[in-house]
């Protein structure tokens, strides 16, 4: 365990970092959401220690198979500063924020079409949202699509160049999976390609289902991203990377699948019992 503080540390100060990158980027007026941003930095900064200073498993999934959290996090802090960079030409307009405006601009015209998850988000905006605030959140989702479709495409092209999850077949089970029990249930193989169908799945509906869900939570307590940039960054941002999220699990999740199946026809089995390198150690 002490010997995994270390990256557990640093792991830690990354998360911090992208928690408060957007706060540094952005002025925010009001004092309250401010206070919360650092009280979540916090949190996550201890909730990496205590994943990833231990030795046995906990919530996060993937931990000891990179590059899967990894371009999860980067996914999620190139998708914050993209649009805090974008959102932060209103104060002081700069070079590099007119130019990734203009591309976010650009990016969402393009993916504004009828049935469209950013049609159905411009057509939820409030009341009386102006047409230089509706630019802003067609540029925040075009630029956090981009982003999340970029890391999928890394992460496919990492699969097939590097053998994820392990090029020698290998895989524990009991710390890179805690939530799933392989011996329990029906065949292992069916289990995780129902799952990661489902996860794809759910990754799909999640951009259409989330802002009908945030616009009534949003109503309900008398808040809008349209007041606070800060708040617009965070929304946008989590809006596109939780499909995303889902889609790497459901990949991560028939990846496994596919290895076991061939490892069973490589050893000439077809029982429902997982081979032992996929048990846990």
């Amino acid at each position: 365990m002490i010997s995994q503080l270390p990256g557990a540390c640093i792991r830690a100060l990354l998360m911090v970092s992208m928690v408060l990158t957007p706060s540094l980027m952005l002025p925010e007026m009001n004092s309250q959401i401010s206070d919360a941003t650092v009280l979540i930095a916090l949190f996550a900064a201890l909730f990496v220690i205590v994943e990833y200073g231990s030795t046995y498993p906990g919530l996060v999934e993937f931990r000891g198979a990179p590059p899967f959290n990894r371009v999860r996090f980067i996914t999620l802090f190139v998708t914050l500063t993209l649009i805090a960079i974008a959102l932060s030409g209103k104060q002081d307009a700069s070079l590099l924020s007119r130019l990734v405006m203009a591309v976010g601009v650009l990016l969402g015209q393009s993916m504004d079409f009828p049935l469209s998850p950013i049609r159905l988000i411009l057509w939820l905006l409030p009341e009386g949202t102006t047409l230089s605030e509706a630019h802003s959140v067609r540029a925040a989702a075009g630029l956090a699509y981009l982003t999340s479709l970029v890391g999928l495409t890394i992460f496919a092209i990492m699969i097939r160049v590097k053998g994820w999850p392990s090029p020698t077949g290998s895989f524990n089970v009991w710390i890179n999976l805690p939530t799933f029990d392989p011996t329990a249930g029906a065949d292992v193989v069916k289990r995780l390609n129902r799952d990661g169908a489902v996860n794809i799945l759910l990754g799909l509906m999640l951009p259409y289902l989330t802002p009908p869900i945030a616009m009534f939570i949003a109503n309900s307590y008398g808040i809008s991203m349209m007041n606070s940039d800060l708040m617009m960054v965070w929304v946008m941002s989590l809006w596109a990377f939780l499909p995303t999220s889902l889609f790497l699990r459901g990949i991560a999740m028939r990846r496994l699948a596919l290895m076991i199946s061939q490892k069973r026809r490589r050893f000439g089995t077809d029982g429902a019992i997982p081979d032992p390198a996929f048990m846990p150690a």
